[in-house]
């Protein structure tokens, strides 16, 4: 018995059931772009596979429809796969465990992959009815969004003839996306020269920060522990002669850091442990309310190999210390939007290197070009370099958009009342269709998905419904 198959719509949940049984996390995106290309085979439609794992597949206008401009859904296959604690699950080979809880879907002890396996489910749900009155429907499912929006950059769009697009990768109902940041991956690399250093091993560490998205979540002023390691060992060396072992922290570069740890060698390890406190006085008292779990300790480590030596601790804290990081730039245009950001997301030590990783985001290229350059000066002048990777075009606002239009007017019949009409301060792949599609009209929208990326992930029955409904008379009016 299928966990989902007496829920609503009933296509729309056993297509979504179907993709959960299948792993489909980034980079393990082969088997489920197959059971796409399997559906679109079994049904006789056209279709496009790349060797990315991208897929096309066109369904022709319904009788009455002939006419009518083509309309994209578009949606990814991956997800990401995060596990609870004592999930002994398979990620890579298994399928999930769904589970209904009230008016929620979820996966034990998993992600869910909602995000964005409902946009997949829809989409399959419309190409498989042939009664639905609609234009020609062009599905477009890319793989690997989750690490940098891979397979949108490399997807060839030469098969696509319709100019509106309607992903299906938001998760909030109600709200429509219609701008996104562009941005780029920027690596910072600081080469060391390491040597015997006599004193006391200590482990210093700053965690229980608060993290979050480093797109959505920026402007909310959290700390990030990378940076404030930078403070940290700067109050250090100033009481007393010390050298880095190794430093490290952060997991992704588009999420803020929640801990790092450096290893040092101290000549004074009593003066260590009061700077520790002191600035754990300091740092609790600057952020109480954003990271009120904050805190700052050094306890006895032991240290494997030589630390780095003084001329390369100096400009290994001086990178942490005056590395730009947070907000640049909020947009004049439209207010509380982020502008231009960066997130020094990965600090990881090498043998012979000092990496720390940004996410870069602008709505304004000038601007993502500014940062560019000014993480390029410092390095060069610190004798490092940069490495620039993952470039994405932003998604410019535009003040006409027949589709966003008929959005609303359908919204308005439905829902009584107006959707909210939102730009974000993130990466969506909208920006990379409209790069590559001039002239795109795009909106980005979906049903509620709570706790995304996480093992608490869970989606809403009655607003996928909802979403459903209107996704169908959007479709009926596409005259």
């Amino acid at each position: 018995m299928q966990v989902l198959e007496h829920l609503e719509p009933k296509k729309v949940f056993s297509f979504f059931e179907a993709m959960c049984a299948i792993p489909h996390g980034s980079r393990n995106t082969k088997a489920i772009s197959d059971w796409c290309v399997a559906f679109a085979k079994e049904r006789g439609l056209e279709y496009h596979q790349d060797a990315n794992n991208n897929v096309i597949i066109v369904k022709p206008a319904a009788p009455g429809y002939e006419e009518a401009q083509p309309i994209i859904l578009q949606g990814h296959l991956d997800m990401v796969c995060e596990k609870a604690a004592g999930c002994t699950k398979d990620m890579e080979r298994e399928g999930l465990d769904l589970a209904i809880d009230g008016d929620y879907v979820y996966a034990k002890g998993t992600t869910l992959g909602g995000d964005d396996g409902i946009a997949v489910a829809m989409a399959l749900a419309v190409l498989d009815d042939n009664t639905l009155p609609a234009p020609r429907i062009e599905a477009v499912f890319t793989s690997d969004e989750e690490i940098g929006l891979l397979g949108a950059s490399a997807m060839d769009v030469a098969p696509l003839k319709g100019r509106k697009m309607i992903n299906l990768d938001s998760e909030a109902e109600g709200i429509f996306t219609v701008s996104c940041a562009g941005g780029n991956t920027t690596t910072c690399i600081l080469p060391i020269t390491r040597a015997a250093f006599g004193g006391t091993a200590l482990l210093i560490t700053v965690g229980g920060l608060t993290g979050g998205h480093s797109g959505a979540e920026i402007h909310k002023g959290r700390a990030n522990s990378n940076q404030l390691m930078g403070r940290v060992l700067r109050a250090l060396a100033k009481k007393a002669p010390m050298c880095i072992q190794r430093v490290d922290g952060g997991l992704k570069d588009n999420a803020i850091p929640v801990e790092t740890r450096a290893v040092v060698i101290v000549s004074d390890s009593q003066a260590a442990q009061q700077v520790a406190q002191d600035m754990e006085h300091i740092l609790q008292n600057e952020y109480h309310t954003t990271d009120p779990a904050l805190f700052v300790k050094a306890e006895a480590a032991d240290a494997s190999g030589l630390p780095l030596d003084p001329s390369s601790t100096a400009k290994v804290i001086c990178m942490l210390q005056c590395l730009p990081n947070g907000i640049e730039a909020m947009s004049a245009e439209i207010h509380g939007l982020v502008q231009t950001s960066l997130n020094m997301g990965i600090l990881v030590t090498g043998e012979d290197s000092v990496q720390a990783s940004y996410s870069v985001r602008s709505s304004v290229d000038s601007q993502k070009q500014m940062l560019k350059e000014r993480l390029s000066c410092l390095m060069e002048q610190l004798g490092g370099r940069v490495e620039f990777t993952g470039e994405y075009t932003g998604w410019q606002y535009q003040e006409e958009s027949p589709l966003r239009e008929l959005m609303v007017e359908v919204f308005r019949d439905q829902y009584g009342k107006d959707p909210k009409i939102e730009a974000i301060h993130a990466g969506l792949e909208c920006g990379i269709f409209a790069g590559k599609m001039p002239g795109l009209d795009c909106v980005s929208l979906g049903p509620d998905l709570l706790e995304i990326h996480t093992p608490r992930e869970k989606m809403s029955i009655s607003s996928v419904q909802r979403v459903w409904n209107f996704l169908l008379e959007v479709l009926k009016r596409s005259k």
